[in-house]
């Protein structure tokens, strides 16, 4: 298990990588499912928080698993095990999600959690046994770091705190000392991932929470169809998210972001930013499913929250797809402003109460019309 090059040609995602994606997802719509519930019953502070919570371990699981398989994958029948292991861990945590949000047990996931991360602390370890010098160093650096971290959440466990606030708090530091683990090993050497394959693994997450977000929009119209015929109540939800998760894919692909990873640096940046598009992405469907279920009357929300569980998530969106990906490729002003001022013109719409998701997909649609013809100008010679 020796480094892959960066410079390596028509590098792609291999199907195993697929494979574990769409494992993920299974956490992924529990964490969904259980939002939805909380903001529908009238809790969405602790939902929200609770989310946060459980979408950091499902993206820090699968980002750790993602930057190693672009610098050391082998695909050797060896790591794949190794990552059907972490499969499973995946699968623990999901089972687990109910009771995190609902009990604020968090037994069963640090248990699926530890999992993950301790199956790719072994791959860590077979990738210090294969090499030598800094290279070695760093996979050492990886594998006492990660270990390090997992003993914490374990320890996590221990507490007693009937309110709950000790645990929040550690569970803050146990999630920067995590996110410090790369910065600290990589900080005389990087590992060699390949620019071209994080921006494909990275979009083709963002493909399948977006699909997600689809699958559990349609579900929750379906299921409200059948049970009250509240199609006048209900189309401008499904129009609105249709176009909302459309505009989404349009605006998250619209440049190509292999040609800004150039260095650790706009890497660490762009990567760890990615838990704020990534968990807005997904945070949308659950939004849509309260927008529904307010319309037949089965939540216990007003018309502007239900609106906002859609709106504020899609804001967010927008924002750090800007603020990461396609600010670097804007040419003026103009352009610069295009997604912030959508973002402002969306939450707006929080207040159209039952227009509101099909005003904010009206606008995330006239975002996409604004810049493509933006982009189609000439370029201003000098």
């Amino acid at each position: 298990m020796t480094a892959r090059s960066r410079t390596e040609r028509h590098r792609a995602s291999t199907p195993l990588e697929l494979f574990f994606d769409l494992c993920f997802v299974v956490a992924v719509a529990q964490a969904g499912g259980r939002l939805l519930h909380a903001v529908a019953e009238g809790h969405a502070a602790t939902g929200i928080v609770s989310y946060a919570a459980v979408f950091f371990a499902i993206w820090w699981a699968w980002v750790n698993f993602t930057w190693f398989a672009s610098a050391y994958d082998t695909d050797d029948p060896l790591y794949r095990v190794v990552t059907f292991v972490q499969i499973t861990g995946v699968l623990i945590f999901a089972a687990g999600v109910p009771r995190a949000f609902d009990a604020g047990d968090w037994t069963i996931g640090v248990v699926g959690y530890v999992v993950m991360r301790l199956a790719l602390t072994s791959q860590w370890l077979r990738a210090a046994y294969c090499t030598r010098g800094a290279e070695r160093r760093v996979a050492l650096r990886y594998a006492i770091g990660i270990t390090m971290v997992q003993l914490g959440w374990i320890g996590m466990l221990l507490l007693t705190d009937d309110t709950g606030w000790a645990r929040a708090a550690v569970f803050v530091v146990l999630a920067l000392a995590e996110m410090s683990v790369p910065a600290i090993a990589e900080r005389d050497r990087a590992t060699s991932w390949h620019p071209r394959h994080i921006g494909e693994r990275y979009g083709l997450f963002t493909i399948i929470v977006l699909g997600e977000t689809i699958a559990a929009a349609t579900v929750a119209v379906q299921e409200a169809v059948d049970e009250h015929q509240a199609l006048g109540e209900l189309l401008p939800i499904a129009a609105g998210g249709l176009l909302i998760v459309f505009s989404a894919w349009w605006i998250y692909f619209a440049v190509p972001i292999h040609d800004y990873l150039r260095g650790s640096r706009e890497a660490f940046v762009w990567g760890y930013g990615h838990y704020l598009i990534l968990g807005s992405a997904a945070a949308i469907g659950s939004g849509i499913e309260v927008a529904v279920e307010e319309a037949v009357g089965k939540a216990h929300v007003s018309d502007t929250v239900a609106a906002a569980a859609v709106t504020v998530p899609s804001a967010l969106f927008l924002l750090t797809v800007w603020a990461l990906h396609t600010r670097h490729f804007k040419r003026d002003l103009a352009e610069q402003l295009s997604l912030p001022v959508a973002a402002l013109a969306i939450l707006a719409c929080t207040f159209a109460g039952g227009w509101a998701v099909l005003a904010a997909g009206l606008v995330a649609a006239a975002t996409v019309t604004v810049g493509v013809m933006l982009s189609r100008r000439p370029a201003v010679t000098g």
